[in-house]
C-alpha cells in the first residue's frame, strides 16, 4: 500500500541510460502484485498454461526483466520476509475488501457485466508461496541476485542502498526512504504509460527520488519524515483524522518534541511503537550480491518446457541479453 507522501516529494525524471551500469534493488513482492493485477486475458482471468497454472507473474517478470537487462541496468530483487505483528491487521482488513471484492465478482459474472468483471478480478489478487517459488526460480535463472529479507523488503533495501552495495530502491512506493534509503527510482517499466481510473493514459518515465533533496527541500529531519507518515498513515496504523501531508508537515515543524506533538492529535495507536518500527526493522547483514551469467537451459525448461512459453518469443528475448552480455564482456576487456 505504501505511505501517501508523493505530494510532498521532490522528484526529477530520469533516463534508462541514467540507470545503465547502476546496481538496483527491486522489491519483488510488490513488483510481482503488478503482475499478477495488470496481465490478464480480456475477461479478467490470469494467464494460465494448459494445464491451468497461473503464468502472469512468469509473463512480467521475464518481459519486464530481459527488456531492463538489455538496457545495461544491474538489478538484485529483494522479497519480504515476516511482516511486524502491527501489519497483521492491515493484511486482515486487505484480505476482508479481497472477500468482498469476490462476492461482487460473482454477481458481475452473473450478470455478465464485462466492466464489473474486469473492474473486480483485479480487486483479489492473491500471491501464493508457489508464484513466489517459481519467481525465484526464473529471477536466478536470469542470473540475478535473490535476497530473502527477514522482514519488510524496505527496510532490507534501504539498508543494501546505505551500504553503497546498490545505487537505488526501485518500487512504486516511498517506504524505503522512510528506512533511510538514500535514493529511490520509481516508474521501472518499459511501458511508458499509465492507464487512469477515468480510462484514459498518461505518460510516464523512470522518477528519481533523493532522500537529502527531499529533507532540505522541506525543512526536515528524516525522523520528522516518519511522523509525518505516521501522521497520515502507514502499513502499521492508521492516519489522524482530518490530517494530510500538508498539515502532518506543518505539525512537525511546530512541534520539534514529539511527545508533545502526539498529545496535540487524537490518535489510536502507540506512536512509538510504530515508530520503533521504520528505527529498528530486522535486516539481513550477510547477503550477497553476485550477479552471474543467463541460464538459457534453465529458463527453457521452466518457461517453455513447463508453462507453454512460445519457444521463438523466448528465444528473442534471451537474443537481446546475450547482446547485451557480449558488449558488457567487451567493454570489461578493454
Amino acid at each position: 500500500m505504501g505511505v501517501k507522501l508523493r505530494e510532498l516529494l521532490p522528484r526529477k525524471e530520469i533516463a534508462f541510460d541514467d540507470l545503465k551500469g547502476r546496481e538496483v534493488a527491486v522489491d519483488a513482492s510488490n513488483m510481482l502484485y503488478q503482475f499478477l493485477s495488470s496481465i490478464r486475458q480480456p475477461d479478467g482471468s490470469l494467464l494460465t498454461d494448459k494445464h491451468g497454472n497461473i503464468t502472469s507473474h512468469l509473463v512480467g517478470i521475464f518481459s519486464r526483466f530481459s527488456n531492463l537487462m538489455s538496457k545495461g541496468i544491474k538489478m538484485c530483487v529483494v522479497f519480504d520476509g515476516k511482516p511486524p505483528l502491527l501489519k497483521i491487521r492491515t493484511r486482515e482488513e486487505r484480505e476482508y475488501r479481497k472477500q468482498l471484492a469476490e462476492e461482487k465478482l460473482e454477481r458481475a459474472r452473473e450478470e455478465e457485466n464485462e466492466e464489473a468483471i474486469l473492474k473486480y478480478s483485479k480487486q483479489v489478487t492473491r500471491l501464493n508461496q508457489k508464484m513466489i517459488d517459481e519467481s525465484k526460480e526464473l529471477f536466478s535463472a536470469l542470473g540475478l541476485p535473490v535476497i530473502q529479507a527477514p522482514s519488510e523488503s524496505d527496510a532490507q533495501m534501504a539498508f543494501m542502498n546505505e551500504k553503497n552495495d546498490v545505487w537505488a530502491c526501485a518500487t512504486t512506493d516511498v517506504d524505503p526512504l522512510l528506512h533511510g534509503a538514500p535514493r529511490l527510482v520509481t516508474n521501472l517499466t518499459l511501458s511508458q504509460r499509465r492507464k487512469l481510473p477515468s480510462g484514459k493514459y498518461v505518460k510516464i518515465n523512470p522518477e528519481l527520488v533523493v532522500l537529502s533533496d527531499v529533507l532540505n527541500n522541506l525543512g526536515i529531519t528524516g525522523d520528522q519524515l516518519i511522523v509525518i507518515s505516521m501522521l497520515i498513515g502507514t502499513d502499521y496504523n492508521e492516519g489522524v483524522k482530518g490530517i494530510g501531508p500538508k498539515t502532518a508537515l506543518k505539525l512537525v515543524k511546530q512541534h520539534k518534541n514529539f511527545d508533545e506533538l502526539f498529545k496535540q492529535v487524537d490518535v489510536n495507536f502507540n506512536w512509538k511503537e510504530v515508530y520503533a518500527i521504520f528505527k529498528s526493522m530486522p535486516i539481513m547483514k550477510n547477503y550477497q550480491l553476485k550477479w552471474k551469467g543467463v541460464d538459457y537451459d534453465k529458463i527453457n525448461e521452466l518457461l517453455v518446457k513447463k508453462h507453454d512459453f512460445s519457444l521463438e518469443r523466448v528465444e528473442n528475448s534471451l537474443k537481446k541479453l546475450e547482446k547485451e552480455d557480449k558488449e558488457q564482456r567487451s567493454l570489461f576487456d578493454l
